[in-house]
């Protein structure tokens, strides 16, 4: 999860992943929607292939990137997880909060 998130971390990289979500795209047409060079689009691609973000397979001469939505879903369940956990967190605390007022000398 280390390696998705720091994958996730960079706005160019989450930027390729909801692109290539929609639809399979080449590499040649990312590394053309962006102000850098082919290579640096490359090597975004590959931290996002370390993380299983995305894959890229041939198609004729051409790279195709896909987004895996697998992998998506994954982080988003850690997400979520992490949501419940602090939610339960702040209920718990809020209720402290609530039963210590009631106790207090100055009420």
């Amino acid at each position: 999860m280390n390696r998705l998130f720091r994958a996730l971390a960079d706005a160019t990289r989450r930027d390729i992943v909801r692109r290539t979500l929609v639809t399979d795209i080449s590499v040649s047409q990312l590394a053309d929607s962006y102000e850098m060079s082919f290579a640096a689009v490359q090597k975004h691609i590959a931290v996002l292939e370390e993380a299983h973000l995305v894959t890229k397979a041939a198609r004729g001469r051409e790279r195709m990137v896909r987004g895996s939505l697998v992998r998506i879903r994954q982080a988003q369940r850690l997400l979520d997880h992490f949501e419940e956990l602090w939610r339960s967190r702040i209920e718990r605390l809020d209720s402290l909060l609530a039963e210590g007022s009631l106790d207090s000398p100055d009420t």
